[in-house]
């Protein structure tokens, strides 16, 4: 029985292996307080370990920007949100909140206090787990009215 106990748990050790190996922490990587950008879909890649939202964002002086915002797996966005392909389409406004990395890049991290706003309906598509710490309910979105 003991041999037995050890095959068993050396089995879900290699099995679990790739997830555990695929998952980590953000390392301090992101700032800790949270942003909101407004701007225009550039396109959806769903792919994993995590999917990337490419949006043009207009900053203070006009200037466009293209920044990344980095969601959730396939699986959490289709299981959790219902997301497909069609979900946002090039060309749709969105509004993120999220925590841009600390180097200043134009990225944006979308996994704690995070939301995803199509704009033009005001319909919240994407929000973070409360586990992870959910956006405060009076954080304003751009473009909606409050």
């Amino acid at each position: 029985m003991k041999n037995y106990t050890y095959f068993v748990f050396g089995a879900v050790l290699i099995l679990l292996s790739n997830q555990l190996q695929a998952h980590h922490g953000d390392a301090g990587r992101f700032e800790e307080e949270v942003i909101t950008l407004s701007g225009t879909v550039v396109v959806l890649q769903l792919k994993n370990p995590h999917s990337i939202i490419i949006v043009d964002v207009e900053n203070e002086n006009g200037v466009v920007e293209r920044w990344q915002a980095e969601v959730g797996s396939v699986s959490q966005l289709t299981n959790n949100f219902g997301w497909n392909r069609n979900t946002i389409q090039p060309g749709d406004r969105i509004a993120v909140t999220g925590r841009q990395v600390k180097s200043g890049a134009p990225y944006i991290n979308l996994s704690e206090q995070a939301r995803i706003v199509v704009t033009n309906t005001c319909e919240e598509i994407y929000h973070s787990s409360s586990a992870f710490g959910g956006v405060p309910p009076d954080t304003p979105i751009p473009d909606c009215p409050n």
